[in-house]
């Protein structure tokens, strides 16, 4: 599989936890965001001295910031980390970032494009911005909704009539 970026989200930069420069994650992607591990933020590389919280609410530190007016800068900045640095992903999983840009169709009918991944608490569902423009369709990241994706031809064949129409 080819990766369409080189890069992967980890999260943004929330508010300040405590003196020391440690900061709240917000969208974190805890499998990016390993104690010792390099994050890219405002275009320089980091190192993780400190990671603490959960994995759905997780607090990290990084090198080079050590109090809490240095971590205030930093809030609202993007942590991205290289593909390379990734966990390897398990069979018919996939980055958000991957699914961003394919084209959904059901079979051989056009169905839209996919505008981004979201979580939900049941499960992950594609948000496909609908080809006739006539607003967004959900599609849950099902086997009974999702027949195939295809990475490399950037292509998501979806079963409608499972989703309700048509």
């Amino acid at each position: 599989m080819s990766a369409t970026n080189s890069w992967l989200s980890a999260g943004t930069v929330g508010s300040p936890h405590g003196l020391d420069g440690s900061v709240h994650i917000i969208r974190p992607r805890a499998e990016l965001l390993t104690l010792g591990g390099a994050v890219v933020v405002a275009g320089v590389e980091r190192q993780i001295v400190r990671r603490a919280g959960t994995d759905a609410r997780p607090i990290i530190r990084l090198e080079g910031f050590g109090d809490r007016t240095a971590a205030e800068g930093l809030r609202g900045e993007e942590l991205m980390v290289g593909r390379d640095r990734a966990p390897a992903l398990e069979e018919d999983e996939w980055w958000a970032e991957d699914l961003q840009g394919c084209s959904v169709h059901d079979r051989d009918r056009a169905v839209g494009t996919v505008s981004r991944l979201l979580a939900l608490p049941s499960c992950e569902v594609l948000e496909v911005a609908r080809a006739d423009g006539d607003g967004q369709l959900l599609v849950p990241l099902v086997s009974d909704a999702v027949r195939s994706v295809d990475i490399e031809a950037r292509s998501i064949d979806i079963d409608l009539r499972f989703l309700g129409e048509e």
